[in-house]
């Protein structure tokens, strides 16, 4: 059976297997196994997977006082699986690949629509940071905020989140403070948000597992 390496950027079991989403039940019914690792506290991340899918971050993918950041950006430069890296993880995988990763000109909360070459146009998003397209990657989407997806060999770097869902959104919130909450709420209507995410749930379940099989079909090796 094919394996799945999802890294996610908790310790707490009950939110890593919740922050995966609808990407968790998507790879099991692809036929992956799915493991579940971190590079915090130590890290327990298993080489050697077939797909290695990199999850979102309250962090910054430019904080090098983070004490897990530096050994999971080698980690993903020589990796040689095919990554799919969401938010956070996108940001993650264009720096290992000689990317850089900044504060985006303005954050972007809620559902965006995107162009290019995805298999839908509406997409949630909740970041503050942007990267660059990495030397020799294939760019797929770009807004005026930055890039929002690429291509680089058998791996794909997003700045959006294909597997959000209700409960997905109700993790990020937990973690909030009260400060960060208010400063949010005073720009973004949040319960707008929750409703559009509540609503769509099976559409954008779909979404998801579309955008996960192209990148799947575009990872398999050349035979």
């Amino acid at each position: 059976m094919a394996r799945a390496q999802i890294i996610v950027h908790e310790t707490d079991p009950v939110r890593q297997r919740r922050v995966p989403g609808t990407l968790l039940p998507a790879l099991e019914e692809l036929g992956f196994s799915v493991g579940i690792g971190t590079f915090l506290d130590g890290g327990d991340v298993a080489p050697g997977a077939d797909v290695v899918v990199v999850m979102g971050s309250r962090h910054a993918a430019y904080d090098d006082t983070l004490p897990w950041l530096a050994p999971e950006l080698e980690f993903l430069h020589h990796t040689d699986s095919p990554v799919f890296g969401v938010c956070f993880g996108g940001q993650a995988l264009s720096r290992a690949l000689g990317g850089t990763v900044t504060l985006a000109p303005q954050p972007e909360r809620g559902f965006v629509d995107l162009d290019g070459d995805l298999p839908a146009r509406r997409w949630m998003e909740f970041h503050y940071d942007a990267f660059t397209l990495p030397p020799g990657a294939e760019l797929v989407s770009r807004n005026e905020t930055g890039v929002q997806a690429f291509r680089s060999g058998r791996s794909m770097g997003l700045q959006f989140h294909p597997e959000i869902t209700p409960d997905v959104f109700e993790t990020w919130a937990e973690s909030w403070s009260p400060e960060f909450l208010a400063s949010v709420e005073a720009e973004v209507d949040l319960e707008a948000v929750r409703k559009e995410i509540a609503g769509r749930q099976d559409e954008l379940a779909a979404q998801c597992r579309a955008l996960l099989g192209r990148f799947l079909d575009a990872a398999k090796p050349a035979t």
